[in-house]
């Protein structure tokens, strides 16, 4: 086991998958931070992070300060007396923070920097259609992620695949670089490559405007819109069906390269299937969810739902 003291910073399942790793390689984890409890569903009853979860489950020392430049925080902070900070999905970190330690602060990123440099690069590299992205090992400085890069690994994008798909993948390729960024830095083994510090292609924090699917865009930009949303947060359009309009998440699709006069937009439909008309081809819907009701598969949709003529996605 090794003598650096580890204190890791994350709240999502993302981030369980790497601590998970650090205690089965036997380093020693002196302390977690991860976010406040907060309320969530219909009961509004408090919810722990999954990184709390697993941490109670591991016997952890768990911290949830709402201010990180608390002094009372920071006070326990130095108590714990970190060599090391690794911080996976969590939030950005006052220097006073992430400077503590020794040996610094390194931060994993589910890109490879410094292309994808954000809050969502997992959703943004299907979004673009990109064939590869990957992980990134990088000390944290004053600037959000363009610090100096200790490693990178290169992960394929198969067309098939949505972001649920890629965030399995780089989870588990994220956890294993993080132990090798650790084992490089606990055996003074390592070799830092600063940044460009060009605009690469950003990632920014999806909203419902970016998240709504332009129907006149090309048959790929918007198979790879909806696939890049889907599970989380899912792409939506508004549905006019008469004289109803209906807000809709369209969750997996599949693409049909047609040439067709239809305006886009235009829904084909039986009892079978859901298609949209776009630029040279057809979106076929294989998952939506309407306002107000349950995510349900298209055939389940189609046995109780009318689609009238000259139905259409706007």
């Amino acid at each position: 086991m090794s003598d650096l003291r580890i204190l890791f910073m994350g709240t999502p399942e993302f981030a369980v998958a790497t601590l998970d790793a650090l205690i089965k390689a036997t380093y020693n984890i002196v302390g977690v931070i991860t976010a406040p409890d907060r309320p969530a569903g219909r009961g509004r009853k408090l919810r722990q992070s999954a990184v709390k979860e697993y941490a109670l489950q591991q016997n952890l020392n768990i911290l949830q300060p709402t201010n990180l430049k608390d002094t009372q925080f920071l006070e326990t902070l130095k108590e714990l007396n970190a060599d090391l900070q690794i911080v996976v999905a969590f939030r950005m970190l006052p220097k006073v923070v992430w400077a503590m330690p020794k040996y610094g602060t390194f931060n994993l990123h589910a890109s490879l920097l410094p292309d994808y440099r954000g809050a969502a690069p997992i959703n943004w590299a299907i979004i673009n259609g990109e064939k590869t992205t990957g992980v990134t090992t990088f000390f944290i400085n004053e600037k959000i992620d363009t610090g100096a890069i200790i490693l990178q690994k290169e992960v394929e994008i198969p067309d098939y695949f949505n972001v649920g798909d890629l965030h399995d993948i780089l989870m588990e390729t994220g956890s294993n670089l993080v132990v090798k960024t650790v084992d490089l830095i606990d055996n003074n083994n390592m070799q830092i490559k600063e940044q460009e510090l060009k605009e690469g292609k950003s990632a920014p924090k999806l909203n419902k405007e970016n998240c709504k699917i332009n129907w006149n865009d090309t048959l790929h930009n918007v198979y790879n819109h909806i696939r890049g949303l889907d599970p989380y947060p899912a792409a939506w359009s508004t549905l006019i069906n008469k004289e109803d309009h209906i807000e809709v998440k369209i969750y997996a699709a599949k693409k049909t390269e047609e040439i067709n006069k239809f305006e886009p937009g235009t829904i084909i439909s039986n009892k079978k299937e859901l298609k949209v008309a776009v630029q040279n081809g057809f979106i076929n819907i294989l998952e939506i969810k309407l306002a107000g009701k349950r995510k349900m598969d298209i055939k389940s949709l189609l046995n109780g739902f009318a689609i009238y003529e000259n139905a259409k996605m706007v």
